[in-house]
């Protein structure tokens, strides 16, 4: 068909089978044994090659006799790109910049249904964006003056303190008190039994810094020996319920704070992690390429084993490049189950 050799249908089948967002709006998978078409994240079981049709638009999926899946919602694609790209704009030219109620209703959005769309295409809130835009702007503007102050304005910020704090910020913890054995911090932990077994909980004031399988204190002592740390007696239940919810409901789990810090590179490659949908993975080489290290696969896979909070910086969804599952710290069968509570699993076909 015109439409298979347009697209390449192997291509397009290979973005349905690892449900690549990135390819929402870009190709429809159209069934020929249910009449229904999809989008390539769409979280539904896959069908058998031969029943699939591929196509470049809705428009085209429907004139050929197929409908909209009510699961997916495909149509509503190319209306959320719009909306994002718009925000975008409106972000990037703005002298102050919108708070999330204003770009949700300059796009015609509800507030907290933009902020989620927006990260899912983008890995950022429309907030994060901002941040990091005034950020380079900072950079760019402090290579071409000598005064602080005038990049600081030139950048958008209202003021030095803004541009102080973004300049502070990072996931957590400051690398100094990680480096020095967590001196200063106050760590409250707990373990709590999951479907994959026993796990270690511990937070700071800031969030979750420890999350690990068949794990117990004494890892959290040699990690931080100068930390106050502190048996927990139920002010951890809600980080507790939401690590259980990232596990047996990944599709609904609560964004959980996260206080952890790294070198430079650990933290690139953290965050990109962090920005992998559930029901979606990614190779080592796509994580190195993403963060702009094309060349340092092997370096992200020692990152990945360098993660403290398994399951929320999500390690177990990047796999080898011939997509077998590589290595996971909390053992591949945990692995293989994570991936299939978000309806993932790339060792196995799926179906539709």
């Amino acid at each position: 068909m015109d439409n298979v050799a347009r697209l390449d249908a192997d291509t397009a089948w290979a973005a349905f089978m690892r449900r690549d967002r990135a390819w929402d709006g870009r190709v429809i998978g159209a069934v020929k044994t249910t009449g229904i078409y999809c989008k390539p994240s769409c979280p539904a079981r896959r069908p058998k090659r031969e029943h699939v049709e591929f196509f470049a638009t809705a428009e085209e999926a429907r004139a050929a006799g197929y409908r909209s899946c009510l699961r997916c919602k495909p149509d509503e694609v190319g209306r959320d790109r719009e909306a994002v790209a718009r925000a975008v704009s409106l972000i990037e030219n703005a002298e102050e910049v919108p708070n999330l109620t204003e770009l949700a209703d300059a796009v015609g959005y509800a507030p907290h249904h933009f902020q989620r769309i927006f990260k899912r295409d983008l890995g950022v809130s429309p907030a994060e964006y901002a941040r990091a835009l005034r950020k380079g702007r900072a950079q760019s503007a402090l290579r071409a003056t000598s005064r602080v102050t005038d990049a600081i304005y030139d950048a958008g910020y209202s003021g030095p303190s803004g541009f102080y704090s973004d300049a502070k910020e990072r996931l957590g913890m400051s690398p100094s008190a990680w480096r020095d054995g967590g001196r200063g911090e106050t760590i409250r932990w707990t373990t709590f039994d999951s479907p994959l077994g026993t796990m270690l909980i511990a937070a700071t004031s800031k969030g979750i810094c420890r999350l690990t399988f068949d794990d117990d204190v004494n890892s959290l002592r040699r990690l931080f020996p100068r930390a106050e740390l502190i048996e927990d007696r139920g002010g951890l239940r809600e980080l507790v319920e939401g690590a259980l919810a990232a596990i047996e409901r990944p599709l609904a789990a609560p964004d959980l704070p996260i206080d952890v810090a790294g070198t430079a590179f650990q933290e690139a490659v953290w965050r990109e992690l962090r920005k992998i949908p559930p029901g979606e993975t990614r190779s080592y080489a796509q994580i190195a390429a993403a963060i702009g290290q094309p060349t340092a696969v092997r370096a992200v896979g020692t990152a990945n084993g360098d993660n403290h909070v398994a399951v929320l910086i999500p390690c177990h969804r990047v796999i080898r490049s011939d997509g077998t599952l590589g290595g996971y710290a909390g053992g591949l069968d945990r692995k293989r189950q994570l991936l299939a509570a978000e309806g993932s699993n790339p060792e196995l076909p799926r179906l539709f």
